[in-house]
């Protein structure tokens, strides 16, 4: 009594978003590196670099750039999540020699990479 079975419970709650307000995709979204996006030019380079780095559903990114630029932004989250794949983050990736880059691309199952 008085506690609920997550595996029971949660299940059965859809994942559901209705913004409080409706989004304009004309609207200013993201400024970044000097660059601004508007919400539909943001998707359509996401796009673009994910056409432009193979990625496909399922594909694994490895990549190490910070987020303080487009290219880190793109490589590092928006363009995976436009392709239906996922990244795989690695601090400092420029200091792995090869032998160390090869056992993370297999650990991690990286089909790609943007180093």
């Amino acid at each position: 009594a008085g506690f609920a079975d997550y595996a029971v419970e949660v299940p059965s709650q859809g994942d559901r978003f209705a913004p409080f307000a409706p989004v304009d995709p004309q609207a200013p979204a993201l400024a970044v590196g000097g660059v601004e996006l508007t919400g539909a030019q943001l998707v359509a380079k996401a796009r673009e670099d994910a056409e432009a780095l193979g990625l496909v559903p399922g594909s694994r990114l490895l990549t190490g750039h910070t987020y303080d630029t487009w290219e880190g932004l793109s490589t590092g989250l928006f363009a995976p999540l436009a392709s239906g794949g996922s990244v795989v983050l690695c601090r400092h990736l420029g200091q792995l020699g090869a032998e160390g880059l090869a056992k993370r691309v297999e650990s991690e199952r990286v089909t790609n990479t943007a180093v």
